[in-house]
């Protein structure tokens, strides 16, 4: 199973009144259950003896797009938009003591790193479309993020 294929089960399931989905597919098993108010979000994946390289899980989304945190941007500023290509955590440097990958008022060029997206213990770079400067950060070192959130704003 290809992780495109992996980050559409995870939207159509997010988007859907289910609550919880699973999925076996020869060595590979995925498990996807929705929070609801009272339970916490949980995601189990399984992949068990293949031949194939291990591809990147993502955890499942909330059951609405409505952060709890008010993590979602009201309003986006012009530009060009750099969205998560997956659900995960956010990191904006290398490592814990080390500078941040960019900052606002940065110039950057297309296939630079911006910062790292870790889902399922995988280090996932995130890489500019575009060639431009740093308008804005939308989201915070640590922060959980969802598949498609806008994560920088480049002019």
């Amino acid at each position: 199973m290809k992780i495109e294929e992996i980050l559409q089960l995870v939207d159509a399931v997010s988007k859907s009144a289910l609550t919880e989905f699973k999925y076996e597919e020869g060595a590979v098993k995925l498990s996807l259950k929705k929070a609801t108010k009272n339970a916490p979000v949980e995601a189990e994946a399984v992949q068990v003896m293949t031949d194939q390289a291990p591809a990147a899980l993502p955890a499942a989304p909330a059951a609405s797009s409505e952060s709890e945190s008010g993590s979602a941007p009201a309003a986006v500023t012009e530009g060009k938009v750099v969205k998560s290509p997956l659900v995960g955590t956010f990191y904006s440097a290398p490592s814990e003591d080390a500078a941040p990958f960019v900052s606002v008022g940065d110039s950057i060029k297309k296939g630079q790193i911006l910062a790292i997206v870790e889902a399922m213990k995988l280090m996932n770079d995130i890489e500019s479309d575009y060639t431009g400067t740093v308008a804005e950060v939308l989201v915070g070192n640590g922060d959980t993020v969802e598949y498609g959130q806008p994560l920088f704003v480049i002019k």
